[in-house]
């Protein structure tokens, strides 16, 4: 008898060790085995569009295209010289503004960009500010922001205008505001130098920082300080670059930084498939999607507006 119970415990022991490890492996695998059946989408993309790139998009291209999706999240120029330089080789690019594009165009590394979306430039502040109040009038038009941003001890926050695309955009918004309110030092007393090291931050941490208090205020563009559930301060159209006459309209606006001259552009972004793309059907699949109503519902959720009759970029 104890024989008989030895070996029944034994196969208890083995099949409850065997119901656990198929345990252990239903809740393991799947994911895993799902995304390895499933072809490789590499995607860089402009660091502002991370919240939705990495929550609603990349679930909605794994059902609607099964791919799976990967970001590669940075400054738009940054970008662009990395797959300009070879350095690295994503299937998709889509940066904010034309000029990053127009450099892995006229590379080769590209035919064609689209226009997927459009946005604006806004002035998110922190609500632990002490000058919360303050921003909190100029948003509803009753203090002027640039005066609020001038006020000694205040703590705001850009990106690099070397690097990153909107590092330049809060500049040139700068120069089109001391323009508009005649405001010669309005530059000066709000951003100090352009490369002003108190002020520069990556882009994924600036609105990060905001969130914790760390600084007051922040250049942002409009869709950014949703997801964070910052408050903003809109702009006026004039100084916003949500116009894609923008440069047209001030055709003696520049700013050179980095040893390169930049003019002001509209902020649009675009998607390309390149050409050396691992995986160029996903990649064309995934361009024509961006347009498609589902993405663009998508879009307008994060408070992405429409590209409207913005062009096709060619090299």
């Amino acid at each position: 008898m104890a024989g008989l119970s030895e070996k029944l415990t034994r196969r208890k022991f083995v099949a409850g060790g065997s119901l656990a490890l198929a345990t252990i492996g239903a809740a393991s695998f799947p994911f895993h085995s799902l995304a390895a059946a499933l072809p490789f989408l590499d995607v860089a993309y402009a660091g502002s569009m991370g919240s939705m790139m990495e929550g609603p998009l990349k679930a909605a291209v794994r059902s609607d295209l099964h791919l799976d999706m990967h970001g590669r999240a940075q400054g738009s120029n940054a970008l662009a010289r990395l797959i300009v330089g070879g350095s690295i080789r994503p299937d998709v690019f889509i940066p904010v503004t034309p000029s990053p594009m127009m450099t892995v165009l006229r590379s080769g590394k590209a035919k064609s960009a689209e226009p997927i979306a459009h946005t604006e430039m806004v002035i998110a502040y922190s609500p632990k500010s002490r000058f919360a109040r303050q921003f909190e009038s100029a948003a509803t038009g009753r203090a002027e922001w640039w005066k609020v941003l001038e006020q000694p001890g205040l703590r705001f926050g850009r990106t690099d205008p070397i690097a990153d695309p909107q590092g330049r955009n809060i500049i040139f918004t700068m120069l089109l505001a001391a323009k508009m309110y005649h405001q010669p030092d309005l530059v000066e007393k709000t951003l100090g130098p352009t490369i002003n090291a108190k002020q520069i931050f990556s882009e994924p941490t600036v609105l990060a920082r905001l969130q914790s208090g760390e600084i007051d205020a922040s250049s942002a563009y409009k869709l950014q300080p949703v997801p964070f559930h910052l408050p903003y301060i809109s702009l006026p159209r004039q100084i916003n670059l949500s116009s894609e006459r923008v440069r047209q309209d001030n055709p003696s606006l520049s700013l050179t930084v980095g040893g390169k001259t930049y003019y002001p552009e509209p902020l649009i972004y675009y998607a390309a498939a390149l050409s050396d793309s691992p995986n160029p059907k996903g990649a064309a699949e995934f361009v024509k999607w961006l347009k498609g109503s589902e993405a663009q519902s998508i879009f307008r959720r994060y408070d992405y507006d429409s590209p409207d009759k913005a062009s096709t970029l060619r090299p």
